[in-house]
């Protein structure tokens, strides 16, 4: 490869553009191109981009500078290196338009994961452009791809599941925007996320698990740091409503009601909202009782639930139809008798009162065993 006369040139130029704080890297890459010292010229570019203050200096850096020896470094850190050169271009359609320049010279069979990134990128433009057919798309093609990969770089699967986020938020498909978005944020260090960022994912998270029909069990939600996010902000009483969810908590749950003004999506679904934290009590109903002691009276659930006695039958028949418990309902006695209640994630509380039963469970086996082996003695004489 033949070094490019004009590189210096243009290195100085922007030389003097950049802050003093980067100054000094213009002499590292001068230096390392002419050297051609290709990998550490890369991670040279990688830290110079990783610095804020580099963002008006990306692009032309990417034009100029990058692209001319392009095919000396790995082809997945190439498609970084532009991504972060397209996030500084301002018009969503110009940026797409770059990256599909990128896209194409990686779409290759020895360069696919580094096509997938690319291709995932590019999509992110073209959804914040509101183009959800090409999304829909992308997302199938490249989900092909990653199937078919032995294994996937936690960044090409980190941007396959933040456009998918993304798509199924704007569908409104609160269940699956909930599992790609935990699965998201599974893929990514949270503190490398900027603090609005956090926020906005801890928010809508939170919206998904509430108003997921297929979505019960929430407990994994609580457990994740991006939750504290929302602590000490004027979001702080989502978190707070979704400990209520979890715990079948109905008193919580009308205290934090009043709330539901400052989102219209929840003051809409109030119906859906009063159903599932029914069903979520008396899920934690069965579950707060021993193995042995799951026979509940209606007027048991009925005084977990707030709800009238005549509709306790139906609350139960919705949460047998979801799979939430498997039982059966005694018409004539009027009780529920459960044998299984849906596995769960558990918060500390729950945790600690599984814990009290385990205790009384194994002090009623002690006493058991004290009182066979008395018994025994008789009968073996």
């Amino acid at each position: 490869m033949e070094i490019d006369s004009d590189i210096p040139q243009f290195l100085a130029s922007q030389k003097q553009q950049a802050p003093a704080s980067l100054q000094n890297y213009y002499h590292t890459f001068e230096d390392l191109y002419e050297r051609k010292l290709w990998h550490q010229l890369t991670l040279a570019v990688q830290e110079f981009v990783s610095k804020p203050e580099s963002g008006p200096l990306q692009v032309d850096l990417y034009n100029n500078f990058i692209s001319d020896w392009e095919a000396k470094m790995s082809q997945q850190k190439l498609v970084s290196l532009g991504v972060s050169a397209a996030k500084q271009i301002r018009d969503n359609e110009e940026a797409r338009e770059f990256l599909k320049a990128l896209t194409e010279k990686v779409n290759k069979d020895e360069t696919r994961e580094a096509y997938v990134l690319a291709k995932m990128e590019t999509t992110h433009f073209g959804l914040l452009l509101g183009d959800l057919d090409t999304t829909k798309k992308d997302l199938e093609e490249c989900g092909k791809y990653l199937e078919g990969f032995d294994s996937v770089d936690p960044q090409i699967n980190a941007s396959f599941l933040r456009v998918s986020a993304d798509y199924y938020k704007i569908k409104a498909d609160y269940a699956k925007y909930y599992k790609n978005a935990l699965l998201y944020l599974a893929c990514v260090n949270i503190d490398d996320l900027s603090v609005p960022e956090r926020a906005s994912r801890a928010n809508d998270l939170a919206l998904s698990a509430l108003l997921g029909d297929s979505i019960y069990n929430f407990g994994e939600l609580l457990m994740h740091p991006i939750l504290e996010s929302l602590v000490g902000t004027e979001r702080e009483w989502l978190k707070n409503l979704l400990f209520a969810f979890n715990s079948g908590d109905i008193g919580k749950f009308e205290a934090l009601a009043p709330h539901f003004a400052q989102e219209n999506i929840l003051q809409s679904n109030i119906t859906a909202l009063r159903q599932k934290i029914c069903l979520m009590s008396l899920t934690e109903t069965v579950f707060k009782r021993s193995s042995d002691n799951r026979s509940i009276p209606f007027g048991t659930i009925s005084s977990e639930t707030k709800l009238p006695l005549e509709e306790v039958e139906i609350l139960v028949m919705k949460a047998l139809s979801l799979g939430l418990i498997k039982g059966s309902i005694d018409q004539v006695d009027a009780v529920v008798r459960v044998h299984w209640v849906q596995p769960r994630v558990l918060d500390r509380n729950q945790i600690k009162g599984m814990q009290e039963r385990l205790v009384a469970w194994n002090e009623n086996v002690r006493k058991t065993a004290i009182t066979m082996e008395a018994e025994a003695v008789d009968v073996y004489a």
